[in-house]
């Protein structure tokens, strides 16, 4: 069974060479673990998703360009997440302000290939 994601959520990317942690902010006044709970829609880079140290995919044109640099040999950036759909798939059951809530099974697609998953969850409690 997934767990309700909150605020202090640990992420990994599978580019990324750090963990990260969820940023969710209090506009969705609800509360799991006395933490603000997330939806689908906290997805967006710097503000609820955090860099994850330093990227190694060669689709990030920062890693491209220090790569070619390099004379091929890959060269990892720092990591400045893109994602632009929200984390998939959506709770079937709860809703948080007309939004589906987050469940720390969701993958979220950064643009330049990484995968980013939920290792913990935030809180330990609420279950869906």
């Amino acid at each position: 069974m997934a767990q309700l994601v909150t605020m202090g959520a640990m992420m990994m990317c599978t580019f990324g060479v750090a963990p990260s942690t969820l940023m969710v902010t209090p506009e969705n006044m609800v509360n799991a673990g006395n933490k603000p709970a997330a939806t689908i829609m906290d997805n967006i880079p710097m503000k609820n998703i955090m860099p994850f140290g330093m990227c190694s995919s060669p689709s990030n044109p920062t890693v491209a360009s220090a790569t070619s640099a390099a004379l091929g040999v890959l060269t990892p950036m720092p990591c400045i997440p893109v994602t632009s759909a929200p984390w998939m798939p959506p709770s079937p059951k709860v809703m948080i302000k007309n939004k589906p809530a987050l469940l720390s099974t969701a993958k979220l697609m950064c643009n330049w290939g990484g995968s980013i998953s939920i290792t913990m969850a935030g809180q330990m409690t609420v279950q869906s």
